[in-house]
């Protein structure tokens, strides 16, 4: 007792602030153009120093590599859908806060955490190993406050839950 958690080496990526691509709405594998509500799938790997997104249709889709950053399922929206819009920044970190007692949601609060860090709403500052599991150290400038959030990766179906249950809670159609 009292040793502090072993540090993880700092990953590269961890103090870069780095632009995710927008959807190349081709499929990585096939070339093949993605059609309206066509489901597919993004992935993002490291290539050297930087950080690729490459996108696959669904038949094309063989799961992540192990050497993956990140990957997510989405659906091609229709030419006539309304904008979709996040809800405000305040409202997605009050559900982070809330999800902090539910250890049976800590992979959902992961992937919420994943989602403020790319609208810059927190920041990585580094990640840890504490007890033998990985844990990303975020910082909120808003709150002014640190939280470690441990890392977990669902399978595919649970994703698509975590997805859904993020869409139902913080999307919202927008005229516009």
């Amino acid at each position: 007792m009292g040793e502090a958690a072993p540090k993880l080496t700092p990953s590269k990526y961890n103090s870069v602030d780095f632009q995710v691509q927008r959807c190349s709405r081709r499929c990585s594998a096939t070339d093949k153009e993605f059609q309206p509500g066509e489901v597919f799938y993004s992935l993002l790997i490291a290539d050297g120093a930087e950080i690729v997104r490459r996108d696959f249709s669904e038949s094309a889709w063989e799961g992540p590599p192990e050497n993956a950053v990140g990957w997510w399922q989405s659906q091609m929206p229709s030419v006539n859908s309304k904008k979709i819009g996040w809800a405000p920044n305040d409202v997605m970190l009050e559900f982070f806060q809330q999800l902090a007692d539910k250890p049976e949601k800590e992979d959902l609060r992961y992937i919420l955490t994943l989602l403020l860090i790319r609208r810059r709403v927190m920041r990585l500052e580094e990640t840890e190993l504490q007890e033998g599991r990985e844990q990303l150290v975020v910082y909120c400038s808003r709150q002014e406050q640190t939280y470690r959030v441990t890392v977990v990766h669902p399978d595919p179906s649970r994703m698509q839950e975590i997805q859904d249950e993020l869409a139902t809670l913080l999307l919202a159609n927008t005229d516009g």
